[in-house]
């Protein structure tokens, strides 16, 4: 009897101890606190250069050091550096005319006027006299002149393109009055206020038009191009706009032609045409028909209109890889390929067109590195020569002189600090010009990110990603596992292979008793057409089951990962992800956290899904493509805990995408948490401390097994 209560009192004593010890202090979130951005970035000397070329040819860069910011003034031609403190001790100032241009004009290439949008028209304003004259007379509401809104991004700043000789303007008038239309209401004492605009889905019978013109601004007068409105999409992202100007448009330099892509909806046909900048009459080159969908690069637009030689630059996977080929602008037939190989070009960074040379980024061609490393090449018009400029084992940034005689070479990986080089265009290195020091990071107890390979769950490709273990890792102990995912499909967990001090709050969150792992799992871009596909139709379990793989090979590999116990989150994309390995592998994941996440794409804007997906079509069984892939069809399947959040005001992925959710876990008699951030857009904005410390919160009480310290406060430095 002695020996029984001895033991039940020693079992007492133990876990009354184990009690103590599943405390996680305010002490504890403060010094993961020290691994945010906002306590790192300031402690990464001589990095992150980024030239400024002056008209001279010189360039001049900032950089921290421990005394404070450092100002270089360089000659390319030599290397040689002059250093202050001040940028003023350095450079003298320019006396460049200040101009009082809104952001909401666009300044044409002679410096002398602007254009800008009133009452659904084209206006200019002169510079110099301030005189305004309206353009356009026709426009109406919804039917408007260079007005943008793509749904999820709208601003009131006109999308035109200046030609050179900054007399015309290439645009359009877009058709939205057949779109439907978005709500949002502000929270606040007394009436609401309703948000209102046109939010194209793909319930939509029509999407955006765009009626392509030119617009002559000397003496006003509007050309037609003589050709059928197209969808508002681009051969880049989402829709024709995202690089903030008029995408997929090149003027020749007298301005007498536009050559323009025409993109399907589905984003499967790209047509190449020319316009004539008089008449309006339009040319068709040639097209490009793909089973999934047509893309013209990463990062840029890399189809580039040669009208002297008289040829085109083209982007394809045709292949299976991102390539260049060269194509005849008069017979529009092709003339060779320009690059080939087993690697992706993700950016056409210049022409030379004197010397037949192209300079470009790609990934994947260095054996034996991370595929998403970016490396600077150049090769001859005609395929050969191909000479890579950057051989470190690294991310390259690349700077180039406005003459392209010389450039900076900022590289590094996400485990080293930056090397800035000056090359000139044959890749002769002139001078180093820093070499990024983290001594005083490390001094902080700060430590890289593993990066780690896995094999994709079919077993056919390598996946690359970044593994986060505690500072103070026991590796005789087990740690459960947050698995951060962004599936895109145009983009990836991991995101920039670039060197950085912290990214989100993945070391911040290891610092509490995690091993946080991303990885990029298939269906991510920048690496082969097949590899980019792998999900395209369905992206419902997009990157799930190449998660688990990656984690479960991990398992093997180290372990101190426990992958019976595994949370997930993510935001956005990843917020649906989060929501989806919940309800439909609840054998692995036991908590997740989805952030904003478009969770039924009949709810979100038209040309995202309709890229990645393809049009909704009606199955035999009644029922669309769509719904088969909403997450609220399984959330009865929800087994583990799981926190919602979404922002009021997501003008990007609306709030019902989240209420279609809650509202099927409510039938389904489910338990769930919510947290609503009434007044937040799509990123939560001010609130988005509050929401990374409820993360820590949920992952530490449900994962860890944890009592967390109560409503700490994240303070960011100011």
């Amino acid at each position: 009897m002695k020996k029984i209560l001895l033991s039940a009192f020693l079992m007492l004593l133990f876990n009354s101890s184990a009690i103590s010890q599943d405390t996680i202090t305010a002490e504890d979130y403060k010094q993961a606190t020290q691994f945010l951005y906002f306590n790192t970035y300031s402690l990464v000397d001589r990095a992150n250069v980024r030239p400024v070329w002056l008209e001279d040819g010189r360039f001049w860069y900032r950089v921290n050091t421990p005394e404070g910011a450092e100002y270089v003034l360089v000659d390319p031609k030599t290397g040689k550096k002059e250093t202050a403190r001040s940028k003023e001790e350095l450079i003298p100032k320019e006396e460049n005319e200040t101009q009082d241009i809104s952001r909401n004009e666009v300044l044409s290439p002679d410096g002398n006027k602007v254009v800008y949008i009133k009452d659904w028209n084209l206006w200019l304003r002169n510079l110099e006299t301030g005189e305004e004259k309206q353009l356009t007379t026709d426009g109406e509401e919804n039917f408007g002149y260079a007005t943008d809104n793509a749904g999820w991004r709208k601003s009131d700043r006109p999308i035109v393109l200046w030609s050179p000789d900054s007399k015309k303007v290439a645009t359009y008038k877009q058709d939205q009055r057949h779109i439907s239309d978005m709500y949002l209401v502000e929270t606040k004492v007394g009436a609401p206020n309703l948000q209102q605009w046109k939010y194209p889905l793909p319930e939509d019978e029509k999407v955006i038009q765009i009626q392509r013109v030119i617009v002559e601004v000397d003496t006003p007068r509007v050309v037609e191009l003589q050709v059928a409105p197209d969808p508002r999409r681009g051969t880049l992202c989402d829709d024709i706009s995202c690089s903030g100007a008029f995408d997929d448009n090149y003027w020749n330099e007298d301005a007498t032609a536009l050559a323009f892509v025409s993109t399907s909806r589905d984003h499967k046909e790209a047509k190449l045409r020319i316009a004539n900048a008089e008449t309006g009459e339009v040319r068709e080159v040639f097209n490009e028909v793909v089973k999934t969908q047509f893309e013209s690069g990463q990062g840029s637009i890399n189809w580039k209109y040669l009208p002297n030689s008289k040829e085109i630059i083209w982007y394809s996977e045709r292949d299976g890889w991102g390539h260049l080929y060269l194509y005849d602008l008069t017979s529009g037939k092709l003339k060779h390929q320009i690059t080939k190989g087993d690697f992706v070009v993700t950016e056409l960074l210049h022409v030379d067109e004197k010397n037949r040379e192209l300079y470009f980024m790609a990934n994947g061609r260095e054996e034996g590195r991370d595929p998403y490393f970016s490396h600077l090449y150049k090769i001859g018009f005609n395929g050969k020569s191909l000479k890579l400029l950057t051989p470190e084992n690294a991310n390259h940034n690349i700077y180039f002189s406005s003459d392209h005689k010389f450039f900076v070479d900022s590289y590094s990986t996400p485990t080293t600090p930056p090397v800035a080089v000056l090359r000139n265009t044959n890749g002769k290195e002139i001078a180093v010009l820093e070499r990024g020091d983290i001594s005083r990071l490390k001094a902080r107890g700060w430590k890289a990110p593993q990066p780690i390979t896995v094999k994709s769950a079919d077993g056919q490709w390598d996946l690359h990603g970044l593994m986060f273990t505690p500072t103070h890792l026991d590796e005789n102990k087990k740690y459960p596992v947050v698995n951060y995912v962004y599936p895109g499909p145009q983009g990836g967990s991991v995101g920039s292979r670039n060197f950085s001090a912290a990214r989100s709050d993945h070391q911040a969150l290891a610092e509490l008793g995690f091993i946080v792992i991303l990885i990029d799992g298939s269906c991510n871009p920048g690496r082969s057409k097949a590899f980019h596909d792998a999900c395209y139709g369905d992206i419902s379990g997009n990157t799930l089951e190449d998660q688990k793989a990656g984690i479960r090979q991990l398992t093997e590999k180290y372990p101190y990962i426990d992958a019976e116990k595994v949370g997930i989150w993510g935001h956005s994309g990843g917020g649906f992800a989060a929501a989806a390995a919940l309800f439909r592998h609840p054998d692995f994941y036991s908590v997740g956290i989805a952030e904003s996440g478009n969770h039924d794409n009949r709810n979100y804007e038209d040309d995202w899904g309709e890229r990645y997906i393809g049009l909704m079509t009606m199955g035999q069984d009644g029922v669309d493509s769509y719904t088969k892939q909403a997450n609220q069809m399984y959330a009865e399947n929800l087994e583990g805990k799981l926190l919602l959040a979404h922002g009021g005001l997501d003008d990007n992925v609306p709030p019902y995408n989240t209420y279609l959710v809650v509202d099927a876990l409510i039938k389904a008699n489910k338990d769930f948490d919510l947290i609503i951030f009434p007044n937040a857009r799509h990123g939560f904005g001010k609130d988005s401390y509050y929401m990374m410390r409820r993360r820590w919160d949920y992952f530490v009480e449900h994962l860890l097994g944890a009592t967390p310290p109560k409503n700490f406060e994240i303070e960011p430095v100011k």
